[in-house]
């Protein structure tokens, strides 16, 4: 199916003092209708709204809220192609938003969004990819998804056995620092993870400098999927075939290097994928993971156990339709009409991503946990 084509376009300076950019980016070619996916299992929870397809390769998702329409809000999905893959912009029915799409990229994996962040006297919301055929993050200002990072913010020191994969944004409460925590392809059992904090120079690009290395790492597969609890000030990361460890957020807190749990080391069929967290207030709540072969999520309560922070057992399993799912993002924020309850995205390996409504995720939760 044709889709619109995306010019070139000129944007002018901006009253935030984000730099005046061209877009390269080329139109979008014809896109194949999304292979057939196969019957889901019994019981699967069936989605509100299947994606259009992207060209390659579906990965990763995350949300943008807008906050004076929420119907307006749409979903940013990466398609990991080699050459040409790129961000896709979907509205919250499925179609593809041409206009906030950026073809092509080198195999962008993981993307994540961050809203209400403060460089100087602006006030910015951010999609950052870890664009890993560039070795670099790059940085979109949104709603327009203007390019601010120059051409790419290069991590890992150029190191190409370490590529760049999954990214996971974050704000410290305290002096309003934004963070990048980045995982690759490859890395050491220890300092896995690197952590960038972004910042802007002169001419209004966005930079970024390595503060720290942590994290473990069991050295049995990879790290991709990453999930920082933004209340709470919590990293998790799936530790692929093994765990979801955690670690403190800030780089600068006392035990910053302790890792402060291990859990999920039983129970998933094989990888530990995409993570996100579902807020009931400002301190309770859910992470959501996908056991990626198993087609299921499942849900762990985010502030733990009763005098036990850092216990999170598993309370749910979930067989859902999407398959082999990857890239997981969640919100508790209401979304219109169609996800009164915030929503659930998922990856599915047809190329397409998959809408849940959370109130259909909430009905298969424990009757004292339903809220």
């Amino acid at each position: 199916m044709a889709v619109g084509a995306l010019a070139f376009v000129a944007c002018a300076p901006r009253a935030d003092g984000t730099p005046a950019v061209t877009l390269p980016w080329r139109p979008l070619p014809a896109i194949p209708p999304a292979d057939i996916v196969t019957t889901p299992a019994a019981g699967a929870l069936i989605p509100a709204v299947v994606t259009e397809p992207v060209l390659n390769d579906s990965d990763d998702p995350a949300i943008w809220i807008d906050p004076a329409d929420a119907n307006r809000s749409f979903v940013i999905g990466t398609d990991k192609g080699d050459s040409t893959g790129g961000l896709y912009a979907f509205r919250l029915d499925g179609t593809r938003d041409t206009a906030r799409t950026r073809f092509p990229m080198k195999r962008p994996n993981n993307v994540d969004i961050i809203q209400g962040a403060v460089f100087g006297k602006d006030t910015l919301d951010l999609a950052v990819t870890a664009e890993r055929g560039a070795m670099a993050l790059r940085v979109f200002r949104l709603p327009d998804m203007t390019a601010i990072d120059g051409g790419g913010i290069p991590v890992f020191d150029g190191d190409a056995g370490r590529a760049p994969m999954g990214v996971a944004l974050w704000t410290r409460p305290s002096d309003g620092a934004v963070f990048a925590i980045v995982g690759g392809k490859g890395g050491p059992s220890d300092g896995y993870l690197w952590q960038y904090r972004l910042s802007r120079d002169s001419t209004g690009v966005m930079r970024g400098t390595r503060v720290r290395a942590f994290g473990s790492f069991s050295g049995k597969k990879e790290i991709e999927s990453i999930a920082v609890d933004r209340t709470l000030g919590y990293v998790f990361y799936g530790d692929e075939t093994v765990g979801i460890r955690k670690y403190h957020a800030d780089p600068d807190a006392p035990d910053a290097a302790r890792e402060l749990a291990l859990f999920a080391t039983t129970g998933f069929v094989q990888d530990h994928e995409g993570m996100g967290i579902y807020a009931t207030s400002d301190s309770t709540g859910w992470l959501v993971a996908s056991d990626q072969q198993g087609r299921r999520l499942q849900l762990f309560p985010r502030e733990g156990m009763p005098g036990k922070p850092h216990q999170h057992p598993s309370v749910v399993t979930i067989p859902v339709s999407a398959e082999e799912t990857d890239g997981v993002e969640v919100t508790s924020t209401p979304l219109g009409p169609r996800f009164p309850n915030g929503m659930v995205v998922l990856m599915s390996t047809n190329r397409t991503f998959h809408f849940y409504d959370w109130r259909d995720i909430a009905a298969r939760l424990p009757a004292a946990r339903r809220r």
